[in-house]
């Protein structure tokens, strides 16, 4: 099966160019009469990386979709007792041969018989009723991937659609040849499509949770080049799509973030795509200071008709984003008291809800109290029928944490010291891992004694420290498991790509803020390490001064 994805991706397209965000299609006429023997065919191919998607089911479902009526393409003939017999023939076929005979028996086939005949010759070698060998030097094959690669028919710039059929036939077709294809040779039929069915392809990929790089890029750039105006409900598409394949493309967001502001004002009745949005702009961590008002005083003027998931997105993006609106009086006022744990379906809904509240400074003791009381967590674990997962227990840490440090006057419930929820395994991601490993060998440099330095020290509020050390009023480190009398205790704290919101303004996630601010409440001195200013690429030399100046204004501004 992989063997057909690669054999098919080297028939189709025509030439790329590539520019600094995409891959952009340089026209090619189609060329109805290969010239070139076979073997010459195949050494000119290039050998692609197999899709590892199966494409049977996308072939058939293409095929089941498709009103035998109404399917007819520009450049086929209206279905006769012919294009019957042809049906019946492909049906009957029991070999690769007589497969192959009636497409060269029959060159006025279309796309449709086509595609049916490369979904069996799939489906057979997926079964090993025939080899790929048997076709795929077979220039009756070739012929039959390059009319599936062939390009929707144009009249004076403007695509042929006959009706709405032949539109859905026709993105069908090429999400067919997309998960057939490589991502190169998908990529070169983008410019072929209208924007909407661009859309529709990186929804398709998103559903598939498809990260095809080449084909991503293409799209990007094409929709970013569009004149056209895109409506909410397609800003909503390419934003969740974008964030589902962690495809944050800064000039397809940017594009994207100034017509959802033309959408927004004529907008009225419509709060799910808002909620969407907002919701989308969270999980991407893209922060625009003039989208964020637009949405929030759209939620704040319409709340009347929001849904409650509506609102709690809202928070919770704004939360992750770290980031106050210039309505947070209004937002606290009106919204945070209209939300009530009744409202959502799932414990874990309100749980994330009040967790935003915290990384907001929006909450209230009722909101503590409601998660931190035994009853709400056997909840938690009943509906869940398991274990929390880790970012529940996680966000719980915080909360448990912000109430005893934040909020001093808090008397309600916490956590028991004893809770399993404290046991919560803390992984790494591979650029933190190697960022990690990079400030541990420049701390060698900087305490000659290992009992100087601690790593990884769970602080029990939902985070680690990634180093921890003590040092005197003249700098001077001191054992770290010791506590000492006019000493400074300084946590070090790392923060790689994902701790930072993306966008022109690029500053500390709203977690990433949280841990910053619990900790000084719990006595220590911050020291924060953003990735692009210390980078293990840089000589020791240069880290370990990095590190000293750090050290060094700590102190001084105690003094």
């Amino acid at each position: 099966m992989l063997q057909l994805h690669r054999l098919v991706a080297r028939t189709l397209g025509p030439t790329v160019s590539r520019t600094r965000y995409s891959t952009t299609t340089i026209p090619k006429p189609v060329i109805a009469k290969n010239k070139k023997s076979n073997d010459e065919i195949t050494k000119k191919s290039e050998e692609r990386p197999p899709i590892k998607r199966p494409m049977i089911a996308a072939l058939f479902k293409s095929l089941q979709t498709i009103n035998e009526n109404d399917d007819v393409l520009p450049d086929a003939k209206p279905k006769t007792s012919k294009s019957s017999v042809i049906d019946e023939r492909i049906l009957s076929a029991t070999n690769v041969t007589e497969l192959l005979s009636v497409a060269e028996s029959n060159p006025g086939m279309t796309r449709k018989q086509s595609l049916k005949i490369v979904s069996i010759l799939a489906e057979w070698s997926s079964i090993n009723r025939a080899k790929l060998s048997d076709f795929e030097n077979d220039a009756r094959f070739i012929k039959l991937c390059r009319q599936l690669g062939r390009p929707v028919a144009k009249i004076n710039g403007e695509t042929v659609q006959n009706n709405s059929k032949l539109s859905a036939f026709q993105t069908d077709d090429l999400n067919t040849v997309i998960d057939i294809a490589g991502g190169d040779e998908a990529a070169k039929l983008i410019a072929s499509i209208s924007v909407s069915q661009m859309i529709r392809v990186m929804s398709a990929l998103a559903a598939k949770k498809r990260r095809s790089t080449p084909l991503l890029r293409s799209l990007a750039f094409h929709i970013s080049s569009s004149s056209e105006c895109l409506n909410l409900k397609e800003c909503a598409d390419l934003l969740y799509s974008m964030a589902v394949l962690s495809f944050p493309d800064s000039v397809l967001i940017a594009r994207v973030s100034m017509d959802i502001q033309t959408g927004l004002a004529k907008n009225i009745d419509k709060p799910a795509v808002v909620g969407s949005i907002i919701t989308s702009l969270g999980l991407l961590k893209f922060l625009n200071l003039d989208v964020l008002e637009n949405l929030t005083d759209w939620i704040v003027k319409h709340r009347d008709i929001c849904r409650p998931h509506d609102i709690s997105s809202l928070f919770m993006t704004l939360a992750t984003l770290n980031y106050r609106t210039n309505k947070s009086d209004e937002l606290k006022s009106q919204l945070v008291a209209s939300l009530r744990e009744e409202d959502f379906p799932k414990s874990s809904e309100w749980l994330n809800h009040v967790w935003s509240l915290v990384l907001l400074d929006f909450a209230e003791t009722k909101h503590f109290e409601s998660v931190l009381r035994k009853e709400f967590i056997e909840t938690l674990v009943f509906e869940r029928k398991s274990d929390l997962l880790p970012t529940m227990k996680l966000k719980l840490l915080n909360i448990n944490a912000a109430a005893k440090c934040l909020n001093p006057p808090y008397a309600g419930p916490t956590l028991a010291e004893n809770s399993g929820i404290f046991s919560v395994p803390l992984t790494l991601s591979k650029s933190k891992t190697t960022l990690l490993d990079g400030l541990m060998d420049t701390l060698k440099h900087l305490f000659s004694a290992s009992n100087l330095i601690r790593t990884q020290h769970d602080t029990r509020m939902g985070f680690v420290i990634d180093a921890e050390c003590v040092l005197d009023s003249k700098g001077n480190p001191l054992p770290v498991d010791q506590e000492h009398k006019n000493s400074t205790r300084v946590a070090m704290m790392i923060r790689d790509f994902h701790d930072l919101c993306q966008g022109v303004h690029q500053h500390l996630s709203g977690p990433a803020a949280l841990s910053h601010k619990l900790l000084e409440q719990a006595g220590y001195k911050v020291v924060m390490i953003p990735y692009n200013e210390c980078s293990t690429s840089d000589k020791m030399i240069k880290r370990v001064q990095y590190l000293q100046d750090k050290l060094k204004r700590i102190t001084s501004k105690k003094d």
